[in-house]
């Protein structure tokens, strides 16, 4: 993380406890706040875990519900990121548990797989300076790792995106998760080892 993205993190946590504590001091317009400042991060992560536009959707929905059922119970000196993260990946994991959710056993082919509503997600914005057949190539390798992505177990799927793609620390993680240290790098090293087997000869350059 760069010293430019250092500063805007901590420039949206300020924001994020000044609105939360608006809102609970009365202020009810700083929860719908709250929700535009946040509400990328949440689907983007939701998309990343669960594989589906709509399925994300609802799922971001669900987070922001539990967040104003829960946010009186908010510690003040803890990350507010990390507190919405962690209601994020518990409202992903729940429909993945509940549900057995049907991307495990869908085995969907890497290469002939179906496009998904929103496989770019929000979070992704296009270089201008690229040119078109560079913006199809990325594009295509993102849809095969998105889709490998899709095979991983939940728990698997959910390290992997925390880690490798959402840029979380281990600390993190375990917090997000509420798994061991020892159980987070052993399931990422299961994943990476995963997603090398599925994209293996698919994309120039490993992982």
């Amino acid at each position: 993380m760069n010293e430019s993205e250092v500063v805007k993190t901590v420039n949206i946590e300020a924001e994020s406890k000044s609105l939360v504590k608006a809102f609970l001091d009365g202020d009810k317009r700083a929860f719908d706040r709250l929700i535009v400042l946040h509400q990328r991060m949440v689907f983007s992560l939701c998309f990343r875990l669960l594989g589906e536009y709509d399925e994300a959707d609802d799922a971001a929905q669900d987070v922001f519900i539990k967040v104003h059922r829960y946010i009186g119970g908010f510690r003040f000196e803890s990350s507010f990121r990390t507190w919405i993260y962690r209601v994020t990946v518990n409202a992903c994991r729940n429909r993945m548990d509940r549900r057995e959710y049907r991307m495990k056993n869908k085995k969907v082919s890497i290469e002939k797989g179906p496009s998904h509503r929103g496989e770019d997600s929000p979070m992704d914005i296009p270089d201008r300076s690229e040119s078109p057949l560079g913006s199809i190539a990325r594009k295509e390798v993102g849809r095969m790792i998105h889709e490998a992505i899709g095979l991983l177990s939940g728990e698997q799927k959910m390290v992997v995106v925390l880690k490798d793609i959402q840029g979380r620390s281990y600390d993190e993680i375990v917090d997000m998760t509420g798994m061991k240290m020892g159980t987070v790098k052993s399931k990422l090293s299961r994943a990476r080892l995963k997603l090398r087997e599925l994209l293996q000869g698919k994309i120039d350059e490993g992982l």
